[in-house]
């Protein structure tokens, strides 16, 4: 599996899978999810609303993944997935590894070549920028799917492109 890097908005990837930073409502937010749930329309909340009311009442598990329509998204299927909090003094990795490795798992479930991954847990959940490059690179790194050819981790901002860049090229 080929794994690049680009600069820009996730919600204009035209891949096979957008993954979504999801809050564990699957109702949307701010953030990735909330601009996945903009651009993408009202499919998406409509089959989020219909999970919740059958396999995820209490929300969708943080490090779990699960799929939906992508809605007006030049994307195929959207992957939801709950990145957990960082917390300086528990160590939460092993659940944002989780994300990674589940959504590939649900994207390789539906047949996907590409997947377009945000930096999970890296915004409002407050995981340091470093690390959470680092995480999501040994989850790809370390992943043997069957359909899955490519994955993208979508870096919004130069800053943040940058840093990954450098994380990535430290090996």
């Amino acid at each position: 599996m080929e794994i690049r890097m680009v600069e820009g908005d996730i919600t204009a990837q035209a891949v096979d899978v957008v993954v979504n930073a999801a809050n564990s409502s699957l109702l949307g937010g701010g953030g990735v999810d909330g601009a996945i749930h903009r651009r993408g329309g009202p499919a998406i909340l409509a089959e989020c609303r219909a999970l919740r009311a059958s396999r995820y009442r209490r929300g969708l598990p943080t490090g779990q993944a699960v799929a939906t329509t992508a809605g007006d998204l030049p994307a195929r299927w959207v992957v939801h997935t709950v990145g957990p909090v960082f917390s300086a003094t528990e160590d939460r990795s092993a659940l944002l590894r989780d994300c990674y490795a589940n959504s590939l798992a649900v994207a390789d479930e539906l047949g996907a070549a590409t997947v377009a991954f945000p930096l999970v847990s890296a915004g409002v959940y407050g995981w340091p920028l470093d690390d959470a490059v680092r995480q999501a690179l040994t989850v790809l790194r370390a992943a043997t799917p069957t359909s899955v050819t490519e994955a993208r981790l979508v870096l919004f901002g130069a800053d943040t492109y940058a840093t990954a860049r450098r994380v990535l090229d430290a090996g």
